[in-house]
């Protein structure tokens, strides 16, 4: 079942690559295997599929253990400071970095380690309270402050929009993410490379591939409900 959910969302993806004109190969679709066992993961492995995100470092780094060291793993959900050093050598790509405290522990972990760590800025487009992530105002001198720092590698921005019902609700936040993104890509500051854009999930990952995401994270659409118990 969960291979031909990828199927599903492979031809949506697809579709909606094709109504932007876009070619395929500029989204990435990560696979959210959060709360999901690693059999469930090793299903989609022969079809090719290695992107996969968590939101929690512990089930993270035991992922990491038990499975084939070419996967990508993606960290998506908030991360603690007290917990960089645990992740730092393992994620491809941390796409929640909000606070410069964070950014300065990253940075401290990564020059340890002498590592070079991607991150994407995580803006909090609908100004939701119950969301993390940095105001689009405040998103510009956050990305300066980062930049100076070593270790750091910022490659974009990330946002978790609304939950609704419509999707075409989300378009919007997305697009306006998407001129952020260009706005600050078109100032070349050092270490900031501004090439993704990770937005969109299962409910809307459609719209957000047309305003220009580059990475979606789909869970729900591939693995089925999650199960919290």
């Amino acid at each position: 079942m969960i291979v031909e959910n990828l199927a599903e969302v492979e031809r949506k993806i697809c579709a909606a690559c094709e109504r932007a004109g876009r070619a395929r190969d500029e989204v990435v679709l990560i696979a959210v295997s959060k709360t999901k066992p690693v059999s469930m993961i090793e299903e989609l492995l022969p079809g090719g599929t290695r992107d996969f995100g968590e939101n929690k470092v512990q089930e993270l780094c035991e992922k990491y253990e038990q499975l084939p060291k070419d996967i990508r793993w993606h960290l998506i959900g908030h991360l603690q400071r007290n917990k960089v050093k645990y992740v730092v050598d393992k994620a491809c790509l941390i796409h929640s970095l909000d606070s410069l405290r964070l950014a300065e522990t990253i940075s401290m972990e990564a020059v340890k380690r002498q590592l070079t760590v991607p991150v994407l800025i995580e803006v909090n487009v609908a100004g939701e309270e119950s969301k993390f992530g940095v105001s689009p105002e405040e998103t510009e001198d956050l990305i300066r402050e980062i930049a100076k720092l070593p270790g750091i590698l910022v490659q974009g921005l990330m946002t978790i929009a609304p939950f609704t019902a419509d999707p075409e609700e989300n378009r919007t936040h997305f697009s306006n993410l998407k001129k952020l993104c260009v706005d600050i890509k078109m100032k070349n500051i050092d270490n900031v490379t501004m090439s993704v854009l990770s937005m969109g999930m299962t409910g809307d990952y459609e719209v957000a591939i047309e305003e220009g995401a580059t990475m979606v994270r789909v869970g729900t659409g591939i693995f089925g409900e999650r199960n919290y118990r």
